[in-house]
């Protein structure tokens, strides 16, 4: 029997798999991987699949996907919540689970799709919160070594997007995480211009978490990014390409004056992929009936119902090569490429 991959991501695209295990527990996880790694064959670990473009040509090896669940708490008012998720938990469940105990620090993270294991790999981040804020540490099981490896958040090589974890994808087998979230009713200040303008707070606020989480969310179905089968901008991978970080002198070099700057790590500065890809003329729904931009959202690239791999690949040459022609910055893929690249 075939098993198509298309079938295990959010923007529907990608081969078949040679073979395909579900892992329902941490046991199940650890020893399908030890095994396949024993005899060399090739692993593909896919959690919600929501950052993951697969080739046409699909996966030569055994895909294992990950469906462990579980969540321990505790809580005290020194050192706020203690939370260790199994990586197989949707994000989002748990996002709100964190809300109705009023744990704050992961409230302007709602909607994001995929599982808690995935957060770590990429440093998932919006609306000026990111996972590497609150998590405190890491278990992995480490394939190159044969043991378990738990990694203190110091450890992770947290970045803008990128983590130790995403560097080294072979490497490390996220079994679960833990999070130090604080003991609170209202947020974290708020300080996203989007979040705040929809809400109508000054930059710095506290709110009510449900209040957040519900804003988060209605924010970010406007640009397609909460799933749901009745939008097509939704079969996608979110944002497709990332914020460039520039040096200060390419900032000054490249950029327009009225381009978006922020601060970013090591007095560098960070600009809006967003803003460069519409000002270099592509806008909200460019492409074809196959594949083409959301028709909300400029970052996101989205299956329109029969799009292939190779399909949504060109569209990101496109869009890369166009702002590259215009300003000379490249915008660098987010979703992780598996067997197949721009």
């Amino acid at each position: 029997m075939t098993i198509a991959l298309a079938d295990y991501t959010t923007l529907g695209v990608g081969g078949p798999a040679r073979h395909l295990v579900v892992a329902p527990d941490e046991q199940a996880l650890v020893s399908t991987i030890t095994e396949c790694d024993r005899r060399g064959e090739p692993v593909l670990i896919i959690g919600g699949g929501s950052n993951l473009v697969i080739g046409d040509s699909g996966f030569d090896g055994t895909v294992v996907v990950v469906r462990t669940r579980g969540i321990t708490s505790a809580a005290d008012g020194c050192g706020g919540a203690w939370v260790t998720v199994a990586a197989g938990e949707p994000w989002d469940e748990f996002v709100a689970h964190t809300v109705t105990a009023q744990w704050a620090g992961i409230e302007a993270l709602s909607g994001i799709p995929g599982l808690v294991g995935a957060t770590p790999i990429q440093n998932v981040g919006a609306y000026g919160q990111q996972v590497a804020d609150v998590i405190a540490r890491v278990r992995t099981w480490d394939r190159v070594d044969g043991v378990q490896r738990t990694l203190a958040a110091g450890d992770c090589g947290f970045g803008y997007r990128t983590s130790r974890f995403r560097e080294d994808l072979s490497r490390y087998v996220i079994l679960d995480v833990t999070m130090q979230l604080s003991l609170s009713a209202t947020s974290t200040p708020i300080v996203y211009a989007d979040l705040r303008g929809h809400m109508g707070v000054e930059p710095g606020s506290r709110r009510p978490l449900a209040e957040v989480r519900d804003a988060v969310l209605a924010v970010r179905r406007t640009k397609g990014m909460v799933l749901d089968v009745d939008d097509p901008d939704t079969r996608s991978t979110g944002s497709f390409f990332t914020n460039p970080i520039l040096s200060n002198d390419d900032a000054e070099r490249l950029l327009p004056a009225e381009a978006p700057r922020y601060p970013a790590d090591e007095g560098r500065v960070k600009t809006s992929a967003a803003w460069l890809i519409e000002h270099a003329g592509f806008d909200r729904g460019y492409g074809n009936q196959r594949a083409a931009i959301s028709s909300k959202h400029t970052l996101a690239l989205t299956n329109r119902g029969d799009a292939t791999t190779a399909d949504v690949l060109e569209l990101a040459r496109v869009v890369r090569a166009g702002v590259h022609d215009r300003f000379g910055i490249y915008v660098d893929p987010e979703p992780i490429l598996v067997n197949c690249s721009l």
